[in-house]
């Protein structure tokens, strides 16, 4: 009688050889890995929640010692530059290196209380930050007024109650969508790349000979997938969470519901990856196929910025891309601390895209 090989056992043997292969791979590893830890340790260290420095130059002959002047110096994002020529101020000026120039002088109006003329020089390169200026100014100003003018009337009093919440990082938006894009490559290029290589190379012909079925044969490629987006993923997770501060809402438990939504994401690109060498009949045909693939969804999908800043159909559009669903699923496991059963509308689009690309990557599959 024959024997029946273990179709399970051939599919973990085909992940192991995989996954060393992709460990060896300096492209897997640069793409799938280094960039996106490249990319988490600069925007993670931009400091979103800072206000800009205001640089304001100082005409000559400004009244340095008055309250006005004094007053202005302790605005924390305002930044006083001294010393320089009309020349130089009217040259940095149309440069845009410097917001205006002050002046402040005395107007000699008969009062009991000094009385101060602020005049600021701008030019179109000023922009929004114009705008700003003035509010910083202004309120400086009020400030004075008050302690001057204790009971001055006024038609209304703002307050503001903080109520204790978490902060909300750039970290907290940058690191999922790292994730997304360390899978999508992965999943993508790794996939395509390696399972046209297996095929030139003749080793799914020769597979094809051996008892091991074809579904067998894509499920040990993407448990190797699996294997190597685990490590990946605990190494981009724990640089953002001990250096950047990024928010497991509920530790653990965080982690893990996000390595299991995961598995949406990589059977997504990992399917494309797979249609992608089925249909390519040279090796240099990979590269810009997949491009085209990833290139949109890297831009538009909002890896680096909310894609509410697009106009509303374009927004639209990219809502219902399959990279935007993934990341924006992490960003609210991981800050929101939804369960992936309370994103049901995130799952049911995924899970749509999933049944699509799963069938067509199985009838793209090609032994030679």
């Amino acid at each position: 009688m024959s024997h029946r090989p273990n179709q399970f056992k051939a599919a973990l043997t085909i992940s192991r050889y995989s996954l060393l292969a992709t460990l060896r791979s300096p492209t897997s590893i640069v793409f799938s890995l280094l960039f996106p830890l490249i990319f988490i340790t600069v925007f993670g260290s931009i400091n979103v929640g800072e206000p800009p420095a205001l640089k304001l130059a100082v005409a000559a002959g400004t009244d340095t010692t008055s309250v006005i002047y004094k007053s202005f110096k302790k605005i924390p994002k305002l930044k006083l530059v001294t010393g320089l020529s009309e020349a130089d101020q009217v040259e940095q000026l149309k440069k845009g290196k410097i917001i205006a120039v002050l002046n402040i002088t005395a107007d000699h109006i008969f009062s009991l209380m000094p009385h101060y003329n602020v005049h600021l020089e701008a030019s179109g390169s000023s922009g929004e930050n114009l705008n700003l200026l003035e509010t910083e100014l202004n309120g400086a100003i009020s400030k004075i007024d008050k302690k001057v003018f204790p009971k001055n009337e006024s038609i209304a009093f703002l307050q503001v109650t903080k109520i204790p919440e978490r902060i909300y990082r750039n970290i907290d938006f940058i690191l999922p969508g790292q994730l997304g894009f360390s899978l999508l490559m992965a999943g993508v290029y790794g996939s395509s790349f390696l399972l046209f290589s297996l095929r030139q190379n003749m080793v799914l012909k020769r597979l094809r000979c051996a008892p091991v079925k074809r579904r067998a044969i894509i499920a040990g490629e993407m448990l190797s997938r699996l294997f190597f987006h685990v490590l990946s993923f605990l190494v981009m997770v724990g640089v953002g969470y001990f250096v950047f501060k990024f928010t497991l809402i509920n530790g653990v438990f965080t982690l893990t519901e996000m390595l299991v939504f995961s598995l949406f994401g990589l059977s997504i690109f990992m399917g494309i990856g797979f249609i992608i060498s089925g249909l390519v009949q040279n090796e240099n045909s990979i590269t810009p196929i997949s491009n085209t693939v990833v290139l949109p969804q890297i831009l538009l999908c909002g890896l680096f910025f909310p894609i509410n800043n697009y106009p509303h159909w374009m927004e639209q559009f990219c809502s219902a891309l399959p990279l935007t669903l993934f990341v924006d699923g992490l960003r609210k496991i991981a800050f929101e601390g939804a369960h992936i059963w309370q994103i049901p509308l995130t799952v049911g689009g995924l899970l749509l895209w999933t049944l699509v690309i799963i069938p067509l990557s199985i009838r793209s599959f090609k032994w030679e």
